[in-house]
């Protein structure tokens, strides 16, 4: 749905970006991370159209961002880090006003905006000037105010950023909510945010992507790894499991069980957990070890971005 396209980005001397390409579909809701100036803002900026990428592509929904920009930017709604609300007017009054730059048919605005009130939890304060409100309700104007116009997808700058532990639970509430039928991008330092809600992730560093993965499956660790429970010796499991063709690595973990052996496997591929747990049934079986507990192991989010971004 939205792309980069092997894009690089310079301000002067300065390379922001450096040949970034991704892709979130349909769907999916993406968390974009990174160390403070690894890029993303300005990745964010590129999607939206607000700068021009010097080198490379910008698509959403296949349509090149330089050749049809209305047409894309009308399939986007954006949260900037400092939402753009105008304190002195109504929350009601500021939806109607960027429904109509987002040019909702006038017979239909009034209706619109009702509907992004109620989806946002706004309605109880529809009629209160925005400069009044609280941080936590402000953020949720800006959400929707990203709404205005019924995009397709939502990019969202920190949306979280200075919020209290409650408010920062309702907004991410109301993400999830609204990435079913979208297609959601948002950056955040906030692991553990990533990781509830995001179903994929792409790490930014020094202006380069340097993971993007599904979070749904490996976490992003690297290749397959499986904890193994199986009654035996590790001296005579250890080179049997070594020896399949699908086993990269095992090694030896602290024991559960006097008479278990607890093993680390880590496979050659991500996609051979199927051969791997077959031949794995198939030479405990000849060797009379029964297994206790065989299961995938995952990095957490944490550990995959510090691994990632160490250097």
């Amino acid at each position: 749905m939205i792309a980069l396209e092997n894009v690089t980005k310079t301000y002067g001397r300065i390379t922001a970006l450096k040949d970034v390409s991704f892709q979130v579909n349909r769907g999916q809701i993406a968390g974009l991370l990174g160390r403070n100036g690894a890029g993303k803002t300005t990745a964010l900026n590129l999607l939206t159209g607000y700068f021009p990428p010097t080198e490379g592509r910008v698509t959403v929904d296949g349509m090149d961002m330089l050749e049809k920009p209305r047409d894309c930017k009308r399939k986007i709604g954006y949260l900037p880090e400092r939402p753009p609300l105008y304190d002195e007017m109504t929350v009601r009054d500021y939806l109607g006003f960027v429904s109509d730059l987002r040019e909702v048919a006038p017979g239909d605005r009034k209706r619109h905006v009702a509907e992004i009130l109620a989806v946002c939890d706004l309605e109880e304060y529809a009629d209160r000037v925005i400069g009044n409100l609280s941080k936590g309700t402000r953020q949720r104007v800006g959400i929707a105010q990203a709404l205005c116009g019924n995009p397709e997808v939502l990019i969202l700058d920190e949306p979280t950023v200075g919020l209290d532990p409650r408010q920062v639970v309702e907004i991410r509430d109301l993400i999830r909510r609204l990435g079913e039928g979208r297609t959601i991008l948002f950056s955040s330092h906030i692991l553990s945010e990533v990781q509830q809600l995001c179903t994929h992730a792409l790490i930014l560093h020094e202006g380069r992507l340097i993971r993007a993965f599904d979070l749904r499956e490996s976490g992003g660790g690297e290749g397959l790894r499986l904890r193994l429970s199986v009654r035996g010796k590790e001296s005579e499991l250890l080179p049997a499991i070594r020896s399949l063709p699908c086993v990269r690595s095992a090694a030896q973990m602290p024991r559960e069980e006097p008479d278990t052996a607890e093993i680390r496997i880590v496979g050659a591929r991500e996609d051979e957990r199927g051969r791997l747990t077959d031949q794995l049934f198939h030479l405990l079986a000849a060797l009379d070890a029964p297994i206790r507990r065989l299961q995938p192991e995952r990095d957490d989010l944490e550990t995959v971005f510090l691994e990632a971004t160490n250097s």
